[in-house]
């Protein structure tokens, strides 16, 4: 495996004591550096739990949206928000999932949330449209990829050159206007390859705005990668990426909800007085990956990237009033049905953010001493930053119209500079001990500094309040994995969990700081696959990012908020199989379990009646956690034209605040649990030419899954939809 991360420090001496244990005949035609598990060889071999979803599984639904993609991974939480996946919250073993904060995502294998040090929370998340496959990784192995290793990471892989002159064509429509163009051409030669892509998506949206029509998405997205290869021969295998991406969204997205009455009258609805609600963003990303081989199992892999997000989402906050007409408020109810004037302000939630580094790996697979070593080492320098101006126009609704006033300057809060300066480091050793039994030793440092800088004025001539912080940290862990069998391996893993807090931490604000245990069976005898993992998280310092999105137990929307001491436990499960008839006909099936039990164990703040006043005590939950996840995946496939595939996914109620647990709570401090399930069918007229049906939330189920930041808001209703693929 060829993947990003440090320096190389000591291999010269390290090479100097050890035999390599490949030759030059084995090194691989193409040097790969963006997978983080490589051959499902490899990950068969890793200490922790890891998936993969590969291309054939996107496929059978043709999903778009990156909850519906992932949602049959075990360990993994997605709590849905606009029904498109335009920003998703995933959380992994318990992490906080608000806007995927505590998950190292990647694509490609470098970081891609706008600001990952400075500003964790995803506001730009790729479009998963376009992606090849999908990885996610658990466990001591997290530790090479970082900085957020308390869950886990997810890694998202593009489109990959294809090996000759090959291209596809996708067309799709369906109900709520919705369509979709997927198309790439690409070819190579020896030494030259070259990927043209583009994915643009249109619908106008499952929900009807009050006096406004509806809610639309209009989002395109454009991709160009090139490589360069040594020839045949040469005294060093080599290989260069670059890879160029744009994308631009404009989607009539709001944070405010529905009252619990409106929801069950029409869940679909959205209040007029969110109508002016828009998110308009754009990204760009530079990527280039070069790979060198040295000499025989030895490697080099260098990744420098720069991606740039611009955002401006302009949306009401109003989530005072939703509350107020659940308690019965006919005010507030009035004023969201656009019968009572009323006056108030949309923020421009306009930032810009800028993420750049370099990071470098070396692999050497080695033996000393008669035993196998796979060691990577690795470095990475990164800087990223966000640039926060947010004014508020001032309206008032009269007679359900929406009547501009004047803007507002912004307050210091929304006027203000975020950057952090990383460096990371890591050591990576994997030991075959004997042929049945691998150790696996990791090391990571963090090294982050954070600065916040907030101004009086516009002109920004005048300084305001100013934070700064500093955290370092060392990261050890350690895994086996023993093969009772070619069948069956039992595995355990302990490592240390990190995340940091963001550039909105004061100083001596350490993030998360957990270990982690992991410890399970995995099965394999080609006719089944299972797994069985236990996980346990003691978390010495759990802290919550504050966002508008996720606002924090205290209710601040910036900054963050210390959890105190929490423990996590849980259990994976998942198993597939395929049973094939002497017709050719065959019947797959995989399924997934996840149990999840979390609380706060310690803290020093008591709350101080059973009614929910503020405050936090042992035992109270983790909002937005699920206890039970499962997922079921079957179909029929001819084994000629055509193929017919159906999911089920369950999600318990959640609760939405940390609280929720005491006792003396009504229905609003809950989600409500949901199945879901999805069908597709496809008819295949040639090798080149195929044609699907595919039919999202068949039952049309729906449900309160989110009620974060203002209001309830459901999932996405039942929608049919007709595609046609050419490839050529």
């Amino acid at each position: 495996m060829r993947r990003f991360s440090l320096t190389p420090i000591s291999l010269a001496l390290a090479a100097s004591l050890a035999t390599p244990v490949t030759t030059a005949a084995e090194q691989p035609e193409v040097l790969e550096t963006v997978s983080v598990l490589g051959a499902m060889v490899q990950l068969k071999k890793l200490p922790g739990s890891a998936h993969l979803v590969t291309n054939e599984e996107l496929e059978k639904f043709e999903f778009v949206d990156i909850n519906r993609m992932m949602r049959s991974v075990p360990g993994v939480y997605l709590r849905e928000e606009d029904g498109y996946g335009l920003r998703p919250n995933i959380g992994i073993r318990g992490a906080d999932g608000g806007r995927s904060g505590k998950v190292s995502l990647m694509e490609d294998g470098v970081l891609i949330a706008p600001a990952p040090y400075s500003a964790p929370e995803a506001y730009y998340f790729p479009t998963a449209g376009r992606m090849n496959s999908i990885e996610v990784l658990k466990g001591p192995a997290t530790l090479k990829y970082g900085p957020f290793t308390v869950g886990g990471a997810v890694n998202l892989l593009s489109t990959p050159i294809p090996e000759a002159s090959a291209g596809s064509i996708q067309l799709e429509a369906g109900q709520y206007g919705e369509n979709r163009l997927h198309t790439y051409y690409g070819s190579s030669t020896e030494t030259s390859g070259w990927l043209l892509e583009t994915h643009q998506q249109q619908a106008d949206g499952f929900r009807d705005i009050d006096r406004a029509g509806s809610a639309d998405i209009a989002k395109q997205d454009y991709l160009l990668k090139g490589r360069l290869k040594s020839a045949e021969g040469a005294a060093f295998a080599q290989q260069l990426d670059v890879k160029v991406q744009y994308s631009e969204e404009e989607s009539g997205m709001s944070y405010l909800g529905l009252s619990d009455a409106d929801f069950a009258a029409d869940p679909n609805r959205r209040y007029g007085i969110s109508a002016l609600d828009e998110m308009q963003n754009r990204h760009s990303t530079v990527q280039l990956n070069h790979s060198i081989a040295l000499g025989d199992g030895f490697s080099l892999d260098t990744q420098a990237y720069y991606n740039k997000f611009k955002r401006d989402w302009f949306k009401v906050g109003l989530g005072g009033l939703i509350s107020d007409a659940n308690d019965g408020d006919t005010f507030a109810q009035a004023v969201l049905q656009g019968d009572e004037d009323y006056d108030f302000g949309i923020k421009h939630n306009d930032r810009n953010y800028v993420s750049r580094g370099v990071q470098v790996s070396a692999n050497l697979l080695l033996e000393a001493v008669g035993i196998e070593h796979d060691l990577q080492v690795g470095v990475r320098r990164h800087w990223d930053e966000v640039d926060r101006f947010q004014p508020v126009e001032n309206f008032s609704q009269v007679s359900g119209e929406l009547i501009y006033r004047n803007t507002s300057d912004p307050s210091s809060s929304n006027n203000r500079v975020e950057d952090a300066d990383a460096t990371s480091l890591f050591v990576y050793d994997q030991v075959q001990l004997t042929k049945k039994l691998a150790l696996t030793a990791s090391l990571r440092y963090e090294d982050v500094q954070t600065a916040q800088q907030r101004y009086n004025n516009v002109d920004r001539s005048e300084a305001g309040s100013s934070k700064s912080n500093k955290v370092d940290e060392w990261l050890p862990g350690l895994g086996l994995t023993y093969a009772i069998s070619d069948q069956l391996t039992i595995l355990a893993g302990v490592h240390r969990g990190f995340a940091p807090a963001g550039a909105g931490a004061s100083k001596g604000e350490a993030g998360d700081l957990s270990t982690n245990y992991e410890w399970g069976v995995r099965f394999d005898n080609s006719d089944l696959n299972a797994a069985l993992v236990a996980f346990y998280s003691d978390y010495e310092s759990a802290v919550q990012n504050c966002s508008v999105a996720i606002p924090c137990a205290n209710g601040d929307d910036s900054g963050t908020y210390a959890l105190g001491e929490s423990e996590i436990q849980g259990v994976e499960v998942s198993l597939g199989s395929e049973w094939v008839l002497a017709n050719g006909w065959a019947f797959p099936l995989s399924a997934s379990y996840t149990y999840t039990d979390a609380e706060i164990s310690k803290n020093g703040d008591e709350y101080i009646d059973s009614n929910g006043a503020e405050g936090l005590a042992r035992g109270d939950n983790f909002a937005y956690l699920p206890e039970n996840v499962f997922a079921v995946t079957t179909g029929i496939d001819s084994g000629a034209e055509w193929r017919v595939n159906l999911t089920a996914a369950y999600q318990d109620e959640m609760c939405v605040d940390t609280s929720c647990n005491r006792g003396g709570t009504d229905q609003f401090d809950r989600t409500e649990s949901v199945w879901v399930v999805d069908a597709a069918a496809h008819y295949d007229f040639s090798n080149e030419l195929a044609a699907y049906l595919k039919v999202d939330n068949l039952l049309d189920d729906q449900a309160i899954i989110n009620r974060a930041p203002d209001g309830a808001r459901a999932n996405r209703p039942r929608t049919a939809s007709v595609g046609m693929t050419y490839r050529f």
